[in-house]
């Protein structure tokens, strides 16, 4: 057959181009879920498998039930033990059943499709060898076929990250307290401070950059778009390169978490998005008076409520490997479950007067891969924000689009949040949501006693408990709007969104070093006189992976200068480490030297207060140029070089040893030099490890996907970088190269979209499935 030839109606296409990118053809829907199910087991099966096996709530007898996952993910790293409780607590057969039941037949046709796809793969994979390196996990039992059903629960544990996935271990240790329990130990309300401090998963570089140019800044009809994701470079929630088409009612590419069969983040022919982690909180907390001597009753609005009680069984592997099964049992109020927040702070604890429940606002919010299956077929922007503002459905992320043709770009942090105007909080508040408040500001801690405090219910409303979608921060424009994972508030500095509760994230709150670089990277590019669309995504495509390290561009000299001149702190010789610093160009280049002292030094500056750290504070009418004027003469300063150098010197490494020699990653036995740093450096290129290891991996977080898209006359124009690649092992030593030397090489990859362009491509693999 033919490469150009379209394959027959009940069969389909596969065909891979330049880094292995699958762009998949199908007639229908479920045989378009087949290719994905198919091409995604082909390049990652192990993390999939291991994925589909902890959704289901069956890590224990596997893995163990005191081990812990190996990659870290939006639902952390608990003990096996803990999280099967939790999955099969909180993804459930109903839940499950629900979610079927409220998805158009077409996209549970594409999931039917999937699981189909991805057993036929397994099958073939464990037949005769195939010429592609044997996947390490292939004859282990864990790894068997699937169902729809294990679809379903991997998406809706996508729901949870910015919900009840940060309280695992707080939701499946809650117990009854007992009169004659021992007081717990509690770690102290900087660990409560920690638990809260991440909107998804626990790790600070997890976040984004997204800027969408106008005609303003192209000088034509259309815009620009820069999607920018960091995100996990391994695990189950990695992103996986895809391009989907039925002909005639889809053409679609991007990126989507392993195991979810449409695109999160990319592209059609008429519409570009991407997504950064919002800063609204999706979840919140009820205070429940428990009746005397009965702690799993409580009292609402005078009157005696009982707790569900649910048993929870999971299967763990005993001595000998013989099975035994384990129960806890669970407690469930009218406003969620109860969640023990007391190994954190005893006065958040399940106690003999109070208990608290969490109400995650995407337990019940089964709209949101429906929401991502009607962007993927819009058809223009304003198809693409209507089905936004109807379906009110993104979890937990902002949104920044542009649209063929168009020279508007849209911002929005609208989808699930909870409904809790401030005057609610307000007026349902209690000394406990007082204390809380001095740990989290933002999220709601209401009176549980009365019922008029629930989250309030508007008919204009997606969902019972949710804001409406007009009530929510939106903005379109013509010059352009931009998100590095601040609030809403700045998305456009010269139209502030201001007057929202402040759950969605607050106003008037100084911005990270990296989003006060974003926006004078986007100011730049708009006044740069571009002239086209063209020359404008060059030159984003130019600024996006120059890695400049904002705080030592905004404040080196200010801290060098003062801190330099006494060239020693006490046995310590300053005078290397400050003409090193000095001579470095302020960037995180794989070749640059000096780098990576300025990092030592940083971490230990941000430790000074900032209030002590910074003569001019910050500002709500300078918010891009504020906090600034660091104190270098504070002792601290050279006492945090001196710290710097000191630990070099006993690690033996040279002061002005390059980045590329640390920050690294390792693929089919290469060492591939990288750059950029982490986001509290002030890096808008994020490469990051927080685990201090110098070579970047599967556990890295980082960029990922990167997309500069355009529209032209002749259709939509995206270049496309995988930082980690499409296989699995690309990161971890293993085969998938490709990928990650063209993102180390900043060579970005001119995407293939039309048939043209992909029969044309020299890397070209084309296979048919008949399913």
């Amino acid at each position: 057959m033919d490469a150009t030839d379209a394959p027959p109606a009940a069969a389909v296409e596969l065909r891979r181009t330049a880094d292995g990118i699958p762009h998949i053809r199908a007639g229908r829907w479920r045989d378009l879920g087949y290719g994905v199910g198919h091409v995604q087991a082909e390049d990652a099966l192990c993390t999939l498998a291991e994925g589909f096996v902890t959704f289901e709530g069956r890590r224990s007898y596997f893995f163990g039930a005191s081990a812990r996952p190996a990659r870290v993910s939006t639902f952390g790293q608990s003990k096996n033990l803990d999280l099967d409780f939790f999955f099969r607590a909180f993804v459930d057969e109903r839940v499950v059943q629900r979610y079927r039941d409220e998805q158009p037949r077409e996209l549970n046709e594409l999931i039917e499709g999937y699981a189909a796809g991805y057993n036929r793969y397994l099958t073939q994979a464990r037949g005769p060898q195939t010429g592609r390196p044997a996947h390490a996990c292939l004859q282990q039992a864990w790894v068997r076929p699937i169902g729809a059903e294990d679809v379903y629960r991997r998406m809706y544990v996508a729901h949870l990250a910015a919900g009840y996935a940060h309280f695992i271990p707080q939701l499946t240790h809650a117990r009854p307290a007992s009169a004659d329990a021992p007081q717990a130990e509690t770690a102290g309300r900087e660990a409560l401070r920690r638990l809260l401090a991440h909107r998804v998963g626990d790790r600070p570089a997890l976040g984004s950059n997204a800027i969408a140019f106008g005609r303003q800044a192209t000088g034509e009809a259309g815009g620009v778009l820069l999607g920018n994701p960091h995100w996990y470079w391994g695990g189950p929630d990695r992103f996986y390169q895809m391009h989907l088409t039925i002909p005639g009612r889809l053409d679609v590419a991007g990126v989507s978490f392993l195991g979810i069969p449409v695109v999160m983040i990319g592209f059609n022919r008429d519409v570009a998005w991407s997504h950064t982690v919002s800063e609204a909180r999706r979840f919140g907390l009820f205070e429940l008076s428990l009746v005397e001597g009965s702690p799993t009753r409580y009292r609402v609005d005078g009157r005696v409520e009982s707790m569900q009680a649910r048993r929870v069984t999971v299967e763990v592997r005993g001595e000998g490997g013989k099975p035994r099964r384990v129960a806890r049992t669970f407690y469930r109020s009218r406003y969620g479950p109860i969640v023990d927040l007391g190994a954190q702070d005893a006065a958040f604890g399940w106690g003999r007067e109070r208990a608290l429940a969490l109400r995650d606002v995407n337990a019940d919010n089964f709209r949101v891969f429906r929401n991502f299956f009607y962007w993927n077929q819009a058809k223009s922007l304003d198809e693409f924000i209507e089905i936004q503002r109807r379906e009110a459905a993104v979890p937990w992320v902002n949104t920044l689009a542009i649209g063929r043709g168009d020279g508007r770009v849209w911002y929005a942090d609208v989808g699930a949040v909870p409904n809790v105007p401030d005057p609610l909080r307000q007026s349902c508040a209690t000394p406990l949501a007082e204390g809380f408040a001095q740990v989290d500001p933002l999220t709601p801690l209401l009176d549980g006693s009365r019922s008029a405090c629930d989250w309030q219910h508007d008919p204009a409303a997606a969902q019972p408990g949710t804001m409406p979608a007009a009530a929510q921060p939106s903005l379109l424009r013509e010059d352009y709007v931009a998100n590095m994972n601040d609030s809403y508030w700045l998305t456009q500095p010269a139209q502030p969104l201001e007057g929202f509760p402040s759950l969605l994230g607050g106003e008037r709150r100084a911005l990270s070093l990296r989003g006060r670089l974003g926006h004078e990277m986007a100011q730049s590019l708009v006044t740069s006189a571009a002239g086209s669309s063209a020359e404008l995504a060059r030159r984003v495509m130019r600024d996006a992976l120059h890695p400049r390290v904002y705080s030592a561009e905004q404040f080196k000299a200010q801290l060098l200068d003062p801190a330099c001149r006494q060239r020693h702190v006490g046995k310590v010789d300053l005078g290397s480490a400050c003409d090193i610093l000095g001579r470095w160009p302020n960037t995180a280049g794989a070749d640059d030297r000096g780098v990576l002292l300025w990092e030592a030094f940083w971490r230990r500056v941000r430790d000074i207060p900032e209030s002590e750290l910074f003569r001019q504070a910050f500002s709500a009418s300078a918010p891009l140029s504020t906090p600034h004027q660091a104190n270098g003469a504070d002792p601290r300063v050279a006492r945090a070089l001196a710290d710097a150098v000191v630990e070099f010197r006993r690690a033996g490494r040279a002061l002005d040893e390059p980045l590329g020699r640390r920050r690294y990653v390792r693929s089919e036995g290469h060492r591939v030099p990288l750059y950029g740093g982490c986001h509290g450096h002030g890096n808008f290129v994020v490469a990051c490890n927080e685990n201090d290891m110098d070579a970047m991996s599967p556990d890295s977080l980082a960029n990922s996907y990167l997309q500069v898209v355009r529209f032209t006359p002749e259709g939509v124009e995206a270049h496309t970088l995988l930082a980690h690649g499409q296989r699995d092992t690309a990161v971890d030593n293993g085969d998938g190269i490709e990928p990650v030397r063209r993102y180390a090489d900043k060579q970005w990859l001119r995407f293939p979209f039309t048939d043209g362009e992909i029969v044309g491509d020299p890397a070209l693999q084309r296979t048919v499935l008949h399913p």
